[in-house]
């Protein structure tokens, strides 16, 4: 089999490069948040999500350094960087949560960047989602305690492209660990072409969705400290995890699998899920044993042909 190409991570890099070096958000003007269909400026992201409201709208981000916060309780909002990476929201919280607190209808977030988000419970997340359809693309989150943590509606989906996860996770706190993104009960999960990098506790995706679909990505551990698996589908889940491109590196808490299948129980059916075309491998240096795909079902995954790197069993029953 040809090996499978590694993800093309251009964009959610530039998002990175550009975000390193930006002035405080005061430098931008006094209305840095703009409702484009009305043309309103406002100075708080609160106060542009409450023009909104229950409706439908855009919220153009312009570039800044931003120690703010909001809460969506209604309505379908675009927030949008008008210049992709260089919007950047550095340590602000609400309600505990995190730095966007989604429970509306619907959102988007296209180009920011979150960073630095820290709650006293550990699970500070740069988007908290409690409702409603999310779609997140060429967005960073970097060095906060989640990037994505996601609650349980059923009805609902999120989709995640192009973007990038950097020094997430912790499990410092007495709940348990908190991952780069932690998904719940959600009716579908999309993960495409983004890039998974350097944790620092937990799992790199988790998700408790019927359903997956986490193609074409890079889960790079090899500076990872602490960490678990690369993908964990606690209670089992159809769909796809297809081309991505695994590293396992060294400083580990488990490095018995890659990734699971229904470790805490059967929720949903895996009989659907296929794996195949993905690349795994250890960091150079490391000579260990592992397993690709860790199973706690009898469900008849698919694990089709993937690149292994010696040492790593395709799978085993626990």
């Amino acid at each position: 089999m040809d090996r499978p190409a590694r993800p093309l991570l251009a964009a959610a890099t530039l998002v990175a490069l550009a975000a390193l070096s930006l002035p405080p958000a005061r430098a931008q003007g006094n209305a840095p948040y703009t409702v484009t269909e009305t043309g309103q400026g406002f100075t708080q992201l609160a106060e542009a999500v409450n023009a909104i409201g229950d409706g439908s709208g855009t919220i153009a981000i312009a570039p800044g350094r931003y120690r703010d916060c909001a809460v969506q309780s209604a309505g379908e909002i675009r927030y949008v960087a008008t210049q992709p990476g260089q919007a950047v929201f550095d340590g602000g919280t609400c309600e505990g949560k995190g730095t966007l607190v989604l429970r509306g209808r619907a959102a988007s977030v296209e180009g920011l960047v979150f960073a630095n988000v820290r709650v006293p419970d550990f699970n500070g997340a740069g988007i908290r989602l409690e409702k409603g359809n999310l779609a997140v693309s060429q967005s960073w989150f970097r060095d906060s305690q989640q990037g994505i943590l996601a609650g349980v509606d059923t009805a609902s989906t999120i989709t995640i492209d192009k973007s990038t996860f950097t020094r997430l996770g912790t499990c410092e706190g007495p709940g348990g660990c908190a991952h780069s993104i932690y998904i719940g009960d959600y009716g579908a999960l999309s993960v495409t072409r983004s890039r998974f990098e350097q944790g620092r506790g937990g799992h790199y995706a988790k998700s408790r969705s019927a359903r997956v679909e986490i193609v074409g990505n890079s889960f790079d551990d090899s500076g990872g400290r602490g960490t678990n698996y690369m993908i964990d589908l606690p209670g089992g889940a159809s769909g796809r995890i297809a081309n991505n491109w695994f590293v396992q590196g060294a400083d580990k808490e488990n490095w018995s699998a890659f990734i699971t299948v229904a470790p805490e129980g059967k929720q949903y059916s895996s009989a659907g899920l296929v794996i195949e075309g993905n690349d795994a491998r250890f960091a150079p240096g490391i000579s260990r044993t592992s397993t690709f795909v860790a199973m706690w079902t009898d469900d008849p995954v698919q694990i089709g042909a993937n690149r292994l790197a010696p040492g790593l069993k395709v799978r085993d029953r626990r």
